[in-house]
């Protein structure tokens, strides 16, 4: 997929993917800013919107279109706290991948490529509307873009009415 912020069409608005991409953004999607650089400047690498926390069900389509994109991918760090239950290792595509328990938050996960490659996605919460979510999934893929997850989601997405 290419950056979020740029269209055939000229400059697309900071907050608005693409109008064939901002359509097809659903629960389950991921969206990936790939550099042709090599060099990823933006604290995130991409973002993902899973339907729900289970992490057997969710993962397996995530590890699948990253290794489309990005080659085979060896670990998946995720913070247990966000998960329903997190085994050390799952199968996808008749490859081992690796899960690890980090304290990353539950905002991020982070995906390992060979030895030391890593990428960092935002994780949009499975609730989310989606406006809400295409919003922050389009800020979080801009390749300008200096805002940790949390910021993003905090700055996006609505939050109950206090008391």
């Amino acid at each position: 997929m290419t950056d979020a912020g740029v269209s055939p069409h000229g400059p697309t608005p900071p907050h608005l993917l693409p109008d064939e991409i901002h359509r097809s953004v659903g629960p389950g999607t991921a969206l990936l800013r790939l550099e042709t650089t090599g060099s990823r400047q933006s604290l995130l690498d991409g973002a993902w919107w899973p339907r729900s926390r289970d992490v057997e069900k969710e993962l397996p389509p995530l590890v699948t279109a990253l290794t489309e994109h990005l080659g085979p991918v060896t670990r998946v760090g995720l913070d247990a706290s966000a998960w329903n239950g997190i085994p050390s290792r799952l199968v996808v595509d008749d490859r081992v991948v690796h899960l690890d328990s980090f304290p990353v938050g539950d905002d991020t996960v982070l995906i390992t490529r060979g030895d030391n490659d890593h990428f960092s996605l935002m994780v949009v919460p499975p609730n989310t509307t989606p406006e809400a979510a295409r919003v922050a999934m389009a800020r979080a893929v801009r390749a300008d873009n200096v805002t940790r997850a949390t910021g993003i989601l905090l700055a996006e997405l609505p939050h109950p009415a206090g008391p």
